[in-house]
């Protein structure tokens, strides 16, 4: 019986319009995030700007403190609206290939997201038993609301691939699933299929994005977990990146990246994270450092994974607890605010970019730095400290 990928995020693709040198910057732009309107790019350019150096060293020699001051905040002012030069995130003629998107409420959504809004190009894998829902609720414009990029446009996905990562090629596939109408309706969904499709189709690709977790018996603690239920999480949450990383590697253009999606519980006790999914986490985690010296010793591909929070996602719903996680993190972390789809889609926009390219074998956290507390600050047993709180 074949395991059941669900996708922990979804996408799309635009293709960036460059009719103006302002446009251009905003495209590019690493911050996406709706709490967050205002670009970081231009508040940096506005605190951090530094004066030419004639005027400066003129003011310094007239009235040193008083000068300084005033010149900072006269350029400050001047250049509100003006577009920072450097350091933006630009994936502008990138391909990225996104596994495990079938909905736009995950973090495969908002890291399709992320890197669409970059100017890279999308296409997707979506699980087999889910793609007729997927590709009916994008035409139907199910999706548009939350396909609006930070420029208007809308995010396009160029192709979506039928995918079940679960099975390498066609020889893995048992009887009963080939004879399945859900998979015997779509051809050439195998890993290997996927990669030798998407190969004929455009060439090559910059990035991969694995968004896949499932473990079957999720909501078993691991002393009631079976062993085909262990297995099956290990499957289809950590070595369906082994196998989409070697099938693509091949096809990835030199200085590209690979990034997936992990979880606290691979390192921490997280009660009622079950089913042998705290141990498909660690070994996501544990093969990303060894993937990222062979594909990057061969291929000079980078491979990095992202520690993300608790997310309100279709898929996390499925563990029963994801409410109580949340407000686990609100109370306990030391950034007192939900955390958001589109900080981890940012967080994997930057990955991919050339900002980070020396950045490999990381595990990196995007979770409102919960994973740096030793214990949860809102037991009764604090509650005589002194702790700080937001206001």
């Amino acid at each position: 019986m074949a395991a059941a990928v669900t996708p922990s995020t979804h996408m799309a693709t635009i293709k960036p319009r460059v009719s103006s040198s302002r446009k251009s910057f905003m495209s590019s732009t690493a911050t996406f995030s709706t709490d967050y309107k205002v670009a970081s790019w231009k508040r940096l350019a506005s605190s951090s700007y530094i004066s030419p150096r004639k005027p400066f060293l003129y003011s310094l020699a007239s009235e040193p403190v008083k000068s300084i001051k005033a010149v900072t905040r006269a350029m400050s002012a001047a250049n509100e609206n003006k577009p920072l030069s450097g350091l933006p995130v630009d994936l502008r003629g990138k391909r990225a290939f996104i596994a495990g998107v079938a909905d736009d409420n995950g973090y495969g959504w908002a890291i399709a997201k992320s890197l669409a809004a970059a100017g890279a190009e999308i296409l997707v894998g979506t699980w087999v038993p889910a793609l007729n829902i997927f590709e009916s609720s994008l035409r139907r414009g199910k999706f548009d609301e939350s396909r609006i990029l930070p420029d208007g446009s809308l995010m396009e996905i160029t192709k979506v691939y039928p995918l079940d990562a679960v099975y390498d090629n066609p020889d893995d596939v048992p009887g009963d699933v080939k004879a399945n109408k859900r998979y015997s309706g779509s051809s050439k969904w195998t890993v290997q299929e996927v990669a030798e499709s998407v190969k004929q189709d455009f060439g090559s690709i910059d990035i991969l994005v694995h968004s896949l977790a499932n473990g079957p018996e999720v909501s078993k603690p691991l002393l009631e977990t079976s062993r085909n239920g262990y297995l099956a999480a290990i499957s289809a949450s950590s070595y369906s990146f082994v196998s989409l990383l070697k099938h693509f590697v091949p096809i990835m253009n030199p200085g590209g990246a690979s990034i997936s999606l992990t979880y606290i519980a691979s390192e921490r006790i997280i009660p009622g994270y079950g089913g042998g999914m705290s141990s498909a986490k660690a070994a996501l985690e544990s093969d990303t450092l060894v993937l990222a010296f062979e594909a990057g010793r061969k291929h000079r591909i980078r491979v990095n994974t992202i520690s993300a929070g608790p997310l309100r996602s279709r898929a996390a719903k499925a563990i029963g607890f994801i409410d109580m996680m949340i407000d686990y993190s609100l109370e306990n972390a030391p950034l007192q605010k939900e955390l958001t789809a589109e900080e981890v889609g940012n967080t994997a926009a930057f990955l991919a970019s050339p900002l980070a390219s020396a950045i490999t074998g990381a595990v990196v956290y995007v979770d409102n730095g919960l994973n740096a507390m030793g214990v949860g600050v809102d037991s009764p047993i604090f509650e005589n400290l002194d702790i700080p709180k937001e206001k």
